[in-house]
């Protein structure tokens, strides 16, 4: 008897189940037609599309990227890099006073004294230390196109301190220093505090 009371509570239990869903299933297709009802009041009459109509699927071109003039860079870059000479001399440029620092006219020393504090955040930073003279104006020529493409106003130039040279002279610190003051980009350049690399780094403010 006991089998046959537990079969008659599990068939009452199992047609509990089964209503449930019906009405579940019943007030979602009346969910269903409420939305379609208002859909139709909202927007008119719609006529449908024939079935093989509705099957058909419009396919686009994907979009093609910009043109990237890479040969304009390429000649950009080698003009640059031809026009910067180890031999110009700009120590009558540089300022000494509280540290060296450089400014085109119109520079004035706020803007120097800001530079040489991180008034402005680094927003990049190139690597020269290690380099061969030729491979460093490479790799700060291509530096400052790319600062130039993004918008960075503020980024740092790693020459080094020249521990590892011959004589132990900081061999591209000067020419990074000429390098920059040539490159019509660059505003001005203050060497970097210390925890930003000291005398083995330059600060370099770029046009907006």
């Amino acid at each position: 008897m006991s089998e046959l009371g537990a079969l008659r509570e599990a068939l009452r239990e199992h047609e509990r189940v089964a209503a449930a869903r019906r009405a579940h299933e019943a007030a979602e297709r009346a969910r269903r037609e409420r939305a379609a009802r208002e859909f139709v009041d909202a927007v008119g009459p719609v006529t449908p599309l024939p079935e093989p109509q509705r099957q058909r699927r419009v396919l686009h071109a994907p979009l093609r990227p910009e043109p990237v003039p890479r040969q304009r860079e390429l000649d950009e870059r080698a003009a640059l890099r031809e026009a910067w000479s180890d031999a110009v001399d700009i120590e009558s440029l540089l300022h000494t006073d509280d540290g060296l620092s450089f400014g085109r006219p119109g520079i004035g020393p706020d803007v120097l004294a800001r530079l040489r504090r991180g008034h402005w955040a680094i927003q990049g930073e190139v690597d020269l230390h290690g380099l061969r003279r030729e491979e460093a104006r490479d790799a700060l020529a291509d530096f400052l196109a790319l600062a130039s493409r993004r918008g960075w106003r503020c980024v740092r130039v790693v020459h080094g301190k020249g521990l590892g040279s011959p004589g132990r002279e900081p061999v591209l610190k000067g020419k990074a220093q000429r390098w920059l003051a040539q490159a019509q980009a660059v505003l001005a350049f203050a060497q970097a505090s210390g925890p930003q690399g000291g005398a083995g780094a330059l600060i370099v403010l770029l046009r907006g």
